[in-house]
């Protein structure tokens, strides 16, 4: 009872406290100041990044990974905003004495910037009556400043570091709940704006520097410590571009893509992905020269550097995907110091600051997939095995013209046994993998007819959980490129080649089978428009049938015809549909159990030796046995063998029945 009770008071307590945590800083202090509380009241866990002085209020998803950025963490507990420790007693029970903003910044770890403040002779006045917001650089932000910036600002104290002081301040007062993402605030220097971003994780920026100690509370104010010394902003995204020389290719690129009025615009904020002069030159110049010569190509691949909002690297502790204007996304991570971008550390220059948004620099182009052209989006992936196949047989134009197309691309897996030599045959295969349209795999439809640049037509199935062409089925997405899209499939595509009838006749192994076939009169019905699977049992199968049975069979076309309706299914089954048990119905009208254990398929637990022989109208898997009707299976001379076995026990167990028992035996034996 004790127990429920204190577990009911203790989901009321976090209700409590989740529902006054009106923001996302309020709530991450929150779950700080619950990780602590077994030390004593309003003490919070703080993760300290091992060998830095970076240090994070804790949120549930870092608290159980204990890593910052990819380093490992080490948590130690503090008092929680707004309080402090008294000798002898556990925790932070006492609230700081309120004072005025200038004693505060001495108590919250800013004593640099009290400094700095007296020898600018703004003491007077974070010292007076008033209400005030000061942004407070801590001690080491100011030590992080290069030499030249601080010997100019201490050297001309009453106008340079006053200045650079008082646009850390608002006049009015303003805690993390008023902090609301996106907002600009009016600075007591010249009124230029302090841009604030307030974000999911409960990390707080302004001008990209983060709230390291918020809502200190002062009789005039209030004080936030921040980890960096911030500067006025007074260029828009487009302004920052034009007045980097690193980024001369980069504006020549928006110039052309039309995309100035964007970049300029106040109405929403962007964080911009500049690629330098020295990554476009990565690029292969061919590769280039088609983007930048192509207005939509190069739209998308000019988006894809954008962002829809502006994220200061400050607030990336963890990796995060975050769509591009073009929109398929990116993943913005962190290695230590390092920003990501899909698990590279290519960001060179961070936190470029603009009206509009942030702007860093990277020495990688970030092409998207609807830049490229078949080639590129295939090497280097998991087809790159076929897209080579296809540059051996000279279809390598399919792939890098404007050319509307879509390759069923073959999974590098495809070939573990090696890759096929290029030969007459093999380039009409590849060509039957080249479809004249550039599609979409979620919009083909159940019996949809596909042209092939070689001149086949291709079938789709869609089954439960598989999507097929053929016999190949489709593995992955879509890359869709410029023109053309991949599909990639588990196996190189087999086109139909005749009916059932044709394929089953061109192949010796199933002599047996075809004379069986011709036997039971069922020749036109495999010759005709149709979705057969036949399951076929090869000649070897037929030749395992007991003594006589074959020719007794051909001898009575009806029974002969009843059995091989039981090997005939009525709709189009692949192996690469067979993900889970299925039972296809068959012209005999009973059902076969097809399943798949190790990569082989298996019907009526009998595995199919070789599968996905296409014909046009159905599909040809050989089995090494023949199925027997259900019913009509042979003895199993192993379960006589038990019933033998149990009987002779129980005539043991009961001689007066032994008699009984032992003339039933007897005419078992003689079965």
């Amino acid at each position: 009872m004790n127990r429920i009770v204190l577990l009911a008071l203790t989901l009321a307590l976090l209700a409590t406290l989740v529902y006054t945590a009106r923001n996302p800083y309020q709530q991450v202090i929150q779950h700080s100041r619950i990780r602590g509380r077994q030390h004593g009241p309003n003490v919070c866990a703080i993760q300290k990044v091992i060998g830095s002085n970076k240090q994070y209020y804790t949120n549930c998803k870092q608290w159980y990974q204990r890593k910052i950025c990819g380093k490992s963490t080490v948590i130690s507990y503090e008092c929680c905003p707004g309080y402090e420790k008294i000798p002898g007693e556990k925790g932070c029970p006492a609230a700081l004495p309120l004072s005025n903003i200038y004693d505060t910044l001495g108590i919250v770890g800013a004593a640099t910037t009290k400094l700095y403040s007296d020898s600018a002779n703004l003491r007077p006045e974070i010292e007076g009556p008033g209400s005030f917001t000061i942004f407070a650089p801590s001690n080491e932000a100011w030590a992080a400043l290069p030499a030249e910036i601080l010997d100019a600002l201490v050297s001309n104290v009453n106008i340079e570091l006053l200045n650079a002081l008082r646009y850390h301040m608002v006049d009015r007062r303003l805690l993390t709940d008023e902090l609301r993402h996106g907002i600009t605030i009016p600075s007591m220097y010249q009124n230029l704006d302090i841009h604030v971003h307030h974000y999911p994780n409960g990390i707080v920026t302004v001008n990209c520097a983060r709230l390291i100690k918020a809502d200190h509370h002062a009789t005039n104010g209030v004080v936030h410590v921040i980890d960096k010394v911030i500067t006025a902003v007074t260029n828009n995204i487009d302004q920052v571009v034009e007045t980097e020389d690193s980024l001369e290719t980069l504006r020549a690129a928006i110039a052309a893509a039309g995309l100035n009025e964007l970049l300029e615009s106040e109405d929403k904020q962007y964080t911009l992905l500049a690629p330098t002069n020295e990554a476009f030159e990565k690029v292969p110049p061919e590769t280039l020269q088609r983007i930048l010569a192509d207005p939509a190509a190069l739209k998308d691949l000019l988006n894809h550097h954008l962002l829809h909002s502006a994220q200061c690297s400050e607030a990336i502790i963890s990796g995060s995907s975050i769509e591009t204007l073009e929109g398929t996304p990116l993943e913005v991570g962190c290695l230590g110091d390092e920003l990501t971008l899909n698990g590279k550390a290519i960001i060179s220059k961070k936190d470029i600051l603009a009206t509009n948004g942030v702007v860093h620099f990277i020495d990688e182009l970030l092409i998207p997939e609807s830049a490229k052209t078949i080639s590129e989006l295939g090497k280097d992936s998991v087809v790159s095995t076929v897209i080579d196949l296809f540059r051996q047989a000279g279809l390598n134009s399919h792939l890098v013209t404007n050319e509307s197309v879509t390759v069923i691309a073959p999974h590098n897996n495809a070939f573990k046994a090696g890759t096929p030599a290029i030969d007459r045959d093999m380039k009409s295969l590849l060509q039957n993998h080249i479809i004249k349209d550039q599609l979409s795999s979620k919009y083909l439809y159940h019996g949809q007819i596909l042209e092939t640049v070689g001149g086949k037509k291709l079938r789709v199935f869609v089954y439960r959980n598989a999507l097929c062409i053929e016999n190949s089925c489709i593995d992955a997405h879509d890359k869709k490129g410029r023109y053309g899209t991949l599909f990639i499939v588990d196996k190189l595509l087999t086109p139909p080649s005749g009916n059932v009838m044709d394929v089953l006749k061109a192949d010796n192994r199933f002599s047996t089978l075809v004379t069986a076939i011709q036997s039971a009169g069922l020749t036109e019905t495999l010759n005709r428009e149709g979705t057969f699977t036949v399951f076929a049992p090869t000649n070897e199968a037929f030749r395992a049938l007991p003594r006589g049975e074959l020719n007794k069979l051909l001898g009575n076309a009806n029974e002969l015809s009843n059995l091989l309706k039981y090997h005939i299914g009525d709709e189009i089954l692949v192996s690469g549909a067979v993900s889970q048990l299925v039972r296809i119905k068959t012209l005999q009208g009973e059902k076969l159990e097809a399943i798949s254990r190790n990569s082989t398929l298996h019907v009526n637990k009998e595995p199919v030796t070789e599968a996905d022989m296409m014909a046009t109208n159905g599909v040809v898997h050989a089995i090494s046995t023949v199925f027997q009707l259900p019913g009509n299976e042979p003895s199993d001379s192993g379960l006589q063998n038990r019933r033998l076995a149990a009987y002779s026990k129980v005539s043991l167990i009961n001689a007066r029945l032994a008699p009984a028992y032992s003339r039933l035996m007897s005419r078992m034996k003689q079965q």
